[in-house]
């Protein structure tokens, strides 16, 4: 399984909150934008899906910026990815609608597929954005275009 671009960002977005929480400066879309040399169009979209979610908090103007609304510890990965992710059929028999397949009932794949699958949300389940954040010698500093000039 791959995640979508957008899953990705989104958790980049998340962890990069996550890990920046305790600076006095809230991380800015821009910022996050320039760090991972994503579209800053559709970063904000993200973040404007994260705080519909009840996942983000954002303050527009000066001194405004995006800050995680609950504590990282408590947002679980398996969840994010459900919630961005728009696709789980591994392969065209999971879907009843659209199947075409001649092998549908009389396989194994589908059946290992769909455990694999469930044993993938299972992992991510276990795993919040606190428990994906860097060590303390492994911190994200911000990109070189941000940085104040003497």
């Amino acid at each position: 399984m791959r995640l979508t671009h957008w899953t990705d960002y989104t958790l980049r977005v998340l962890l990069f909150c996550a890990a920046t929480q305790k600076r006095e400066k809230a991380p800015t879309v821009s910022e996050i934008a320039t760090l991972h040399q994503i579209s800053k169009s559709h970063l904000m979209k993200i973040v404007m899906e994260l705080a519909s979610n009840g996942l983000l908090v954002t303050s527009r103007g000066r001194g405004g910026g995006i800050r995680l609304l609950k504590p990282a510890n408590q947002i679980v990965v398996g969840d994010v990815v459900r919630q961005t992710e728009t696709d789980f059929d591994m392969v065209e028999c999971f879907n009843h609608a659209s199947n075409s397949c001649k092998l549908d009932g009389r396989c194994k794949l589908k059946s290992a597929l769909q455990t694999a699958t469930k044993r993938y949300l299972e992992t991510l389940d276990e795993l919040t954005i606190a428990d994906l954040l860097p060590t303390a010698q492994q911190t994200i500093k911000p990109p070189k275009s941000l940085k104040k000039r003497p």
